[in-house]
């Protein structure tokens, strides 16, 4: 069997024929299946989000992870496990085993450009290794945050060739944005939106329902294909932002962070050393910028950050609980002993993105609306539901880093790029315990091809392959001693980068990671940025730069760095992050395609913001064609985004309303007290941007029939993005509403034919052909 080339090929059978069956002499034998070889184990690959190396009790942090001690109690930990720093770059890194740019992710999929590193386009010289296990007759399933389908792809026109199910999983439930609301998630099944099975009234929460799903499929697979191993991925939404948790979590951590992320950090050294997780020499890292002290705070700013700080604990508890059950039931199949279980315990660091005084809806923060400790303050108890979109300060990123520099988005340092990892596999492992072998997120994917006894395939598909840019782990399965394989590697995010060369790492921050929003941001020039030397192998913490005493060292890793980033792919560098593709020529395709209209139906599976019409900074026009049939109606038109941004045109009490809701703070609602008759056949809702910059307000009006029947003034405007997952829905509402008037679906009542969306300027309006397309279509 030829495993180089995927599909395989088998070698058809032989056998001389007779005319007549009666004299068949030889028999026939079926077509078998293609196996992997014998003994190949099962494959779990958990992966958790924006958790840093010093959160987990599992690596001396304060977050109690019993899943993942019990795991690394006879399993391996790895103490020098790596990532890119940020979310998409490091699920392609990992499930293909090329580095990030090779594979066109130097940033997530939301950010893509033109340039070859960073165009969010998965090549197919790079299969994933789902695609290899799945070629190689695994069952193949994967279960979470998908953040690495293109953004312009998701609609029902496509293509799916980088959707899930396409890029070798068997079957896919979750979500494919970057981050998502626990309680009311927008979630796919295979290529389908589906709605969660209870509403967070019922107690939903996503991790849980996450699990469910992976326990269901693996039982299935497992009752009728008794012999056939599986690869289940698992990536949670969990733990980044919004913080929210089950009621029963939210009081797990009361009181326990009370003394502050200073003192936090001292902590969460001595446990790790007391693990030997870090060496006994291990110096606590600087402080990183200039984020707060706990003793600069007052103690309204205390309250706030202890109560944020609590409620990721508990979320991280209750996430590894999740995987602690999945566990159980593995154990209960008697499937544990033969599956390969790799848990990473982040994707990067910490996330410092909930800027210096934490947050109520951190989504406000990144279209650079400051919020205040004030304002959480005003709406404290509710921290942590679903009515809260929360994110902890910066400054806890750094305690949840220890005891590194910096955390997510910082490519730099290891406190953005070091993260948790525990294998666990009683058949395969012969020596457990701690390991302190330096690899990274790009050794998963050969560590699992090599675990499966199967080769990195030449072919896949009829595409011949790029190398695998990873090394396989396995040696340290079974040879606590043996030397370090993975001696190179290149780091780089946002401009941030790094080199870690046999023991030494050279590396320059380049912009803050909680300066999310760059809006009329001055960046250095990168020739301008100051680079540190460190001795990883006498200072694991990157404590002590000996850039002044080894110049000549420095300046070599620096040119290193360059040789790296050539070959692959991270140049041209790029530092911009929400304004990445504003200009023209870095705009990523889009549905519309430069057409200045748009007509969707109420069939149609929403839009995600990204690949639907950009409503931002300028005026449009929502024309929604229905019936009332002669009776009360009420329901969603048209909605893009959710309760924490976003705005609607809906029918309540039979009147027609449009709401804004300002992801800096408010609603406004524009609602005529004219209710629709038996003979309404339009509602419009024309909004008129005032222009001269981002953000500005402008004037809603609402006509019925070509009557106009109410105007609001709508004084401010959300700049850049209203959601990560939510979506631009017609004639329901999917994921988070609005506001409270719109409950679970809130389907039109009415019959809604179709919702046109005009937005004024240049392009390519609908032509006369296309509308009359519609026309037919809906009658």
């Amino acid at each position: 069997m030829n495993r180089h080339s995927i599909p395989i090929v088998r070698t058809e059978q032989q056998v001389p024929t007779a005319v007549d069956y009666r004299d068949q002499k030889e028999p026939f034998t079926r077509p078998q299946p293609v196996r992997p070889p014998a003994g190949a184990p099962n494959v779990l690959l958990v992966m958790l989000d924006d958790v840093g190396f010093g959160a987990p009790s599992a690596f001396g942090g304060p977050c109690r992870t019993p899943t993942a001690e019990r795991l690394a109690a006879d399993g391996v930990k790895y103490t020098r496990f790596h990532t890119t720093a940020l979310c998409s770059p490091t699920r392609a890194a990992t499930l293909t085993g090329r580095n990030h740019h090779s594979v066109g992710f130097g940033v997530i999929a939301e950010q893509a450009t033109a340039a070859p590193g960073y165009n969010g386009t998965r090549p197919d010289s790079a299969a994933t290794v789902a695609r290899v296990l799945q070629g190689n007759g695994y069952a193949t399933g994967a279960f979470g945050k998908m953040h690495q389908t293109p953004t312009w792809e998701i609609s029902e026109a496509g293509p799916f060739d980088r959707w899930p199910t396409r890029e070798g999983f068997d079957r896919f439930y979750g979500f494919l944005g970057a981050e998502s609301d626990q309680f009311s998630p927008v979630l796919y099944q295979d290529f389908t939106v589906v709605d969660p099975p209870r509403t967070p009234d019922e107690g939903y929460h996503m991790s849980e329902d996450l699990v469910d799903r992976a326990i269901e499929w693996i039982e299935s697979v497992g009752t009728m294909d008794p012999d056939k191993p599986w690869f289940c991925y698992l990536p949670f939404g969990a733990c980044h932002a919004p913080l929210q948790v089950p009621d029963s979590y939210l009081d797990k951590y009361r009181g326990e962070f009370d003394h502050g992320w200073d003192r936090q950090r001292e902590i969460t050294l001595e446990r790790q050393k007391q693990l030997g997780v870090v060496p006994p020499a291990t110096e606590l890292a600087p402080w990183s910028g200039d984020l707060p002290h706990w003793d600069e705070l007052d103690d309204d700013h205390k309250k706030v950050s202890s109560r944020l700080m609590e409620l990721y604990a508990a979320f991280l508890e209750h996430t590894d609980d999740q995987v602690g059950r999945l566990v159980d039931r593995l154990q209960e199949l008697g499937a544990l002993d033969n599956t390969l279980v790799l848990y990473m315990l982040g994707d990067n660091g910490a996330s410092a993105e909930g800027g210096m005084e934490g947050s109520f809806n951190y989504l406000a923060g990144l279209n650079g609306y400051k919020q205040t400790t004030a304002e959480v303050l005003e709406r404290f108890d509710e921290l942590g539901t679903p009515a809260s979109y929360p994110h902890y300060p910066a400054s806890w990123a750094l305690a949840l880093d220890t005891p590194y520099q910096w955390a997510k988005q910082a490519a730099s340092h290891y406190g953005g790029t070091r993260n948790g990892l525990i294998a666990h596999w009683p058949d395969g492992i012969t020596e457990p315990g701690l390991r302190d072998h330096w690899h990274h997120c790009v050794d998963i994917t050969p560590t699992i091809l090599a675990a499966a006894g199967v080769p990195a395939p030449d072919t896949v598909d009829g595409v011949p392959q790029k190398p695998m840019e990873g090394v396989a782990m396995n040696y340290t399965f079974t040879d606590a001693g043996a030397a370090d394989r993975h001696t190179t590697q290149y780091f780089e995010i946002y401009g941030n980068r790094g080199i870690y060369d046999h023991g030494w790492t050279a590396v320059t921050l380049h912009r803050a990671p909680w300066l999310m929003a760059t809006y009329g941001l001055k960046l250095p020039a990168f020739e301008e940025d100051r680079w540190e030397l460190y001795d990883t192998t006498a200072d694991w913490s990157q404590a002590r730069d000996l850039a002044a005493e080894f110049p000549e060292k420095l300046e070599e890793l620096k040119q290193k760095f360059l040789v790296e980033a050539a070959r692959y792919q991270v140049l041209p560098l790029d530092d911009r992050t929400v304004t990445r593709n504003a200009a023209p020529h870095d705009r990523p395709p889009h549905p519309l395609r430069g057409r200045t209209s748009i007509t969707l139906y109420p069939h149609m599976y929403g839009l995600p913001e990204k690949a639907a019409p950009p409503l931002f900074n300028r005026s449009y026009v929502l024309t929604a064609s229905l019936e009332t049939d002669g009776k009360p109606c009420e329901g969603v038109l048209a909605s893009l985004g959710g309760h924490f941004g976003g705005l609607a045109l809906y029918v309540a009490d039979s009147k027609p309303v449009f709401c804004y809701n300002f992801s800096g703070g408010g609603r406004t609602f524009v609602r005529p007290d004219v209710e629709l008759t038996a003979d309404t056949r339009e509602v419009r809702l024309e909004f008129e941007y005032d222009g001269g910059g981002i953000g500005k307000g402008g004037t809603a009006t609402i006509s019925v029939d070509g009557v106009v029947v109410a105007t609001g003034r709508i004084e401010e405007t959300t700049r850049a993005i209203f959601s990560m997952n939510e979506q631009f829905d017609i004639g329901v509402n999917r994921g988070s509403p609005v506001c409270n008037d719109i409950v679970g679906r809130f389907a039109f009542t009415g019959r809604l034919h179709h919702v046109r969306v005009d937005l004024p300027g240049e392009g390519r309006p609908e032509t006369a052909e296309e509308r009359q397309r519609v026309a037919l279509a809906t009658h």
